[in-house]
């Protein structure tokens, strides 16, 4: 008698598993259906390549969140309380709020373009009223929970012939198989480089697809010899056509100077370039829109903000400045160095320019030597207009030429380490190098040239890099921005201005183009006082935003921190939300829907 007791009660149990396993798997097809509205984004794909991927990755994908809710939330259950009503209404309320979570994660993706994570639920549940509108947001969750119950009761009235028919292990073959395969396509597709299955990479929520390319060139696959396929441009950038109407075609020299601190232009450090700033336009509150090489000149050459960096688009889009100046007739010519030219994002970003590059191995100062030498070769071979873009190098390795005579060291305004006070001194050399260069270099330039000085952004004294790519201090993004118009203009600017406004002014200025500066940047002209409260800087790995009196710096799986102006203190406070609203709209506003 007890053993049969027994043998029912297991019975019991092994029938509420195997309907626990159906009704894992009716959600997978639920998680599926839903998971559609995440493709509005990155848009569908336009190959028979990718929409095999994008087939199996999602079946494969949601299938496994089902079965990881369900061995999480309900097989617990199953064991210690089996009994079927009990199991079946709770896991029908369990199912409910999962798909309910679900859709409000897709709500949120369109909207800000990331998933749930801290950072986006704070903002995103300040914006509830924003983001639910219409009574759908209320019938949808009951009318979830119906479908859930009724589905429920129904496998389980079922589940005997369900099983009978031995369908089960046929159908966690084929999920497996999903599953597995989209791993390994999506291993192929990141060797090969074949965006248009690695663009789907951030689309699902939890979806890390297995990546290995080192291993794949290791042993001698290679993806470069990889037929191009067709990529969906899906984003409007410009947003409407440009209307531009140029009279005169003046020549351009654009300065970009990696590691330029602006608190550090002074008498003693670099006296002609100090003395140059107050006899033209000077801006004395500017901010590069990085603090690395890479988001810098980002900034600085498209006018857009971090979050579009890594956009499929852009790897096949150059900058409309360089588009714009090449089909007026002028000549581009970009002086970096190998590593300047490597490690620029996105692809396309020096598309327009010829470029002259020096080496690296023999030091940053030497080659800013051999940079400004192959410009003045470069420039007095041109017949007509020009843009240059002259990138210097020398102060991101504190470096000068062996034998270089500098300046006398002087304590540091600020308390630093005594390690740190080595490399600010160091700094200074180098700054008063690099001074010396402009000096012999600008004073030999055309009337009618346009000189625009700047960093790319600014420096920490630290030799930790990855302490540098997390620091958005003032220290590591405040720049400095000269600008020389042929008609000299003697002025100070004194309030925020930022390289998001340097492509404006450029289009509007020197080639006449009447949009508005909406179309094509984040920013605004120079010139114009921008009523924006917040300035977005850095990529979309680490980011802060800039406000008035304090910054917020938001890494890439949703943590923030808030400090103050001065980046002192962090500040024990909630963010701002309607300025957060306004930047996640703002990385989103070029991407058609």
């Amino acid at each position: 008698m007890v053993e049969q007791k027994i043998q029912r009660g297991r019975d019991r149990v092994s029938r509420l598993i195997n309907w626990g396993h159906w009704f894992a798997f009716f959600n997978g097809i639920l998680a599926m259906i839903v998971g559609i509205r995440y493709l509005k984004s990155p848009g569908f794909p336009d190959s028979l390549i990718g929409w095999g991927y994008l087939t199996i990755s999602t079946i494969g994908h949601f299938s496994f969140l089902a079965f990881i809710v369900y061995l999480v939330l309900l097989f617990p259950i199953t064991l210690l309380l089996p009994y079927s009503r009990i199991l079946r209404g709770y896991a029908a309320v369990i199912a409910s709020i999962g798909l309910c979570t679900l859709l409000y994660d897709t709500v949120v993706y369109q909207d800000y373009g990331m998933h749930l994570n801290p950072f986006a639920f704070d903002l995103a549940w300040a914006d509830l009223n924003g983001l639910l509108q219409g009574p759908y947001f209320v019938v949808t969750p009951i009318v979830i929970l119906v479908v859930e119950l009724i589905a429920a009761n129904w496998l389980w009235k079922r589940i005997e012939r369900i099983q009978r028919r031995n369908w089960g292990n046929k159908l966690v073959m084929f999920i497996g198989l999903c599953f597995v395969s989209s791993h390994l396509i999506h291993i192929w597709a990141d060797a090969a480089d074949v965006t248009e299955i690695t663009r789907f990479d951030d689309t699902y929520p939890i979806s890390y697809p297995a990546t290995a390319r080192t291993f794949m060139e290791s042993h001698g696959i290679d993806g470069s010899n990889t037929p191009d396929i067709k990529v969906e441009r899906n984003l409007n950038y410009p947003q409407q056509p440009l209307q531009c109407h140029i009279d005169q075609h003046p020549n351009v020299l654009l300065v970009a100077i990696d590691s330029f601190r602006a608190d550090l232009v002074d008498e003693q450090t670099m006296p002609f370039f100090y003395h140059y700033s107050q006899q033209n336009q000077l801006f004395t509150h500017h901010l590069s829109g990085g603090n690395q090489y890479s988001s810098g000149m980002f900034s600085l050459l498209y006018g857009l903000q971090g979050s579009y960096i890594d956009a499929v688009d852009l790897n096949f889009t150059s900058p409309l400045l360089t588009q714009t100046l090449k089909q007026q007739g002028y000549q581009l010519g970009l002086f970096t160095t190998i590593s300047g030219m490597n490690d620029a994002k996105p692809k396309a970003i020096f598309n327009d320019f010829q470029p002259y590059l020096a080496a690296d191995d023999t030091g940053k100062a030497q080659s800013d030597i051999k940079t400004i030498s192959s410009f003045e070769k470069w420039r007095t071979q041109q017949q007509g207009p020009w843009f240059a873009l002259l990138n210097l190098k020398s102060p991101e390795d504190y470096d000068t030429p062996v034998g270089f005579l500098g300046i006398q060291t002087v304590k540091p305004a600020e308390p630093l380490k005594p390690a740190e006070k080595v490399l600010f001194n160091q700094y200074r050399q180098s700054l008063n190098f690099v001074d010396q260069q402009l000096q012999a270099l600008l004073q030999t330039l055309p009337t009618n040239t346009i000189i625009v000085v700047t960093g790319v952004s600014g420096k920490l004294f630290t030799s930790n890099t990855d302490e540098a790519r997390r620091n958005v201090s003032p220290e590591n993004v405040q720049v400095p921005l000269v600008i020389h118009w042929p008609v000299t203009i003697r002025t100070k600017v004194n309030y925020r201005t930022s390289h998001y406004g340097i492509v404006p002014t450029l289009m509007t200025q020197v080639l006449g183009c009447t949009n508005p500066a909406t179309d094509y940047s984040a920013g605004r002209h120079l010139l114009q006082p921008d009523d924006q409260t917040w300035l977005y800087i850095g990529d979309n790995r680490v980011f802060a935003i800039y406000q008035q009196h304090e910054i917020t710096v938001i890494d890439r799986h949703g943590k923030y921190r808030i400090y103050d102006e001065n980046y002192r203190h962090r500040l024990r406070k909630k963010m701002s939300v309607p300025e957060m609203i306004e930047v996640m709209r703002e990385g989103r506003r070029l991407y058609s829907h």
